[in-house]
Formats: C-alpha cells, structure tokens, sequence
C-alpha cells in the first residue's frame, strides 16, 4: 500500500492561495468602487451641465423681455460678492452659457445631448464648430472614445469630421460584424502622427521620440481598443536582439500591433523586415 503523506502548506503559501481564491471577489469591489467613482463624477457633471443650462435659459429670457448686456457683468460682480473665489462664473463664461443654451436648445439633435460630456470639452465644440452635426459627432464621440479636452481639440483642428464623412462605407450592412473593424482600417488612407515642433529634415528617431511624447492623441487616431505597449521593444531570436519602433495591443482583438517609423519612400527590405518581426512576435509574444 502506498505511503500516504501529509502535505503541510507554509504560512507563505496559505497566504499565497487565499489571495488567490480571493482576487475575483477583490476585483469586483475594486471595479463597483470605480463604477461608483464614475457614477458620482457624471452626476456631479450633469448638476453643473444642468445649473449653466438654467441659468443661460433664464439670461435668454430676460435680454428678450428688453434687459440689456449689463445684466450678465452685474450678475458676475454678485456672484464673485456671494460666493468668494468661486470659479465659472466669470462674465465670459455665463455669456457661453446664454450662447449654450440660445443654439443648443433649438437642435432636436444636440439638445439630449447637452449633459453627455463636461462643460469644458462642450466650450470646445461650441466655439470651435459651427455646424450642428459636426458638434453632434464630436459629442458622441468624445462620449464614447473618452477623449481628454486636449485630444477632442486635437481631433478637431485635424478635422476628423471631415474625414469621417469621406470615410463612409457600407461596411455596416455588408460586412460581417466581426471583420467590420479590419475591414475600416483598410480603408483609411492616412494618420496624423506628427504633434510637436518637427522640421522637414527630422530624422525617425526624433518622429519616434514626438510619438512617444504625444502618445494619447497619437493612439486616439487607432481607436480606444488601441493601447501602448511600449517603444524599441526588444526581441530576440538565436540570441540576437532586434528592436521594434513601436508596440501597440488591441484590446478587442486580442492582438500586437507592431509599427516600423521610416523616413523616405518605401523600399522593399522593409517589407520583409516586417514580416520577419511579425512572424517573431507570433511565435514568441503571442503566444506567451
């Protein structure tokens, strides 16, 4: 009869195993606190969205009852007198709201969109596009992509509107739902990848080192499945080092995206460079 053994765990290792059986418990509540974080900071946002609301609404009124200008630099001055320091309410910033109100509430379209984003990407829309649907597709899309104010600007005076309009496709009917995606990023022809101060002659490292220093607007032009994995990333094969400009992941598909800066017109060792880098990520990266 074989020996029957007792197995004896450490404290190390019953310390390891309960972190184990506990970390899908712990992540929930690390992601309902998130949720809630999230929850109250829109809350908070559509207090205040609904507070300029009003309160250009009710400015609106008055200068159409026959009240003059002088109402808004009063109401600033009584404000500042009430409530010391407090920020937004300065005479520019109400008559945004009486202009936030005055156009929005006249678009069926833009108005049940008016607490979807913060009052300070809503100023950026507003006076930077003039057009109804160019304010609606920047709202929905800084709604859904979560883009920072600085990359909705961004998105905006590299005309993404415009370019969406001349990107528009029958994908949505005609294809597939799961090669959708692949099938709009064959189709798109350009990518704004330079931000900074470059000159005509820089070289590929001083565009991969722009990139890198601008990496937010730069991963806003893939998508927001698109994330950085990092810069000259090392891989080795034989034990040779070779090094990847840029390294991106798609979080949807599951995949590396990896991306060769050249300087110049294409050659055709470029193309082979790459496949090599490609086969050597599939084999090694991928699969680890």
């Amino acid at each position: 009869m074989e020996e029957l053994r007792q197995v004896v765990l450490s404290p190390a290792c019953h310390s390891f195993l309960s972190y184990r059986l506990c970390k899908p418990f712990l992540d929930e509540i690390k992601q309902r606190i998130r949720h809630a974080q999230y929850e109250a900071m829109r809350a908070v946002n559509t207090e205040i969205i609904s507070l300029y609301w009003e309160i250009g609404h009710s400015i609106a009124d008055k200068q159409a009852a026959g009240w003059g200008k002088s109402i808004v630099e009063q109401l600033a001055k009584d404000i500042q007198v009430e409530f010391p320091g407090i920020k937004g309410f300065g005479s520019r910033n109400i008559w945004y709201m009486v202009q936030f109100y005055t156009e929005y509430q006249v678009d069926a379209n833009l108005q049940p969109l008016v607490a979807e984003i913060s009052w300070a990407k809503h100023l950026a829309i507003m006076t930077k596009c003039k057009d109804s649907q160019e304010r609606q597709f920047y709202i929905l899309a800084t709604k859904k992509f979560g883009w920072t104010k600085n990359v909705l600007i961004h998105q905006i005076e590299r005309k993404a509107y415009e370019k969406y309009l001349l990107g528009q496709t029958n994908f949505d009917s005609t294809l597939p739902e799961n090669i959708r995606n692949q099938a709009a990023l064959a189709v798109k022809d350009d990518y704004f990848v330079g931000y900074g101060d470059l000159g005509e002659d820089h070289s590929e490292y001083e565009l991969e080192q722009d990139i890198v220093a601008n990496i937010r607007p730069f991963l806003a032009e893939f998508g927001s499945d698109v994330m950085f994995a990092g810069n000259q990333y090392r891989l080795e094969v034989d034990g040779k080092e070779y090094f990847v400009d840029l390294m991106l992941y798609h979080r949807k598909l599951q995949c590396f995206i990896a991306i060769e800066l050249k300087i110049g017109e294409f050659e055709p060792e470029y193309k082979g460079k790459m496949e090599f880098y490609l086969n050597v990520i599939n084999d090694t990266v991928s699969s680890s």
